[in-house]
C-alpha cells in the first residue's frame, strides 16, 4: 500500500508503529488547541457581566 517492500521485519513494524503514534500525537495536540481556541471565541462572545459570574 505505501509502495515499500517489507520483508516483515521488526523494523518495519517498529518504524511504522512510531509514525503512528506521532499522529495520534498530532491530532491529539491539535485537538487540545481547537478547543482552546474555541473557549477564547465564547469568552470573547460573553458580555462582561457574565463573565464575573461565570468564576463563581
Amino acid at each position: 500500500m505505501t509502495g515499500r517492500k517489507t520483508d516483515g521485519s521488526d523494523k518495519d513494524r517498529t518504524a511504522e508503529k512510531t509514525r503512528e503514534e506521532r499522529l495520534a500525537e498530532a491530532l491529539r495536540a491539535n485537538l487540545r488547541r481547537r478547543k482552546a481556541q474555541a473557549r477564547a471565541r465564547q469568552s470573547d462572545a460573553m458580555p462582561p457581566e457574565e463573565q464575573k459570574n461565570e468564576g463563581s
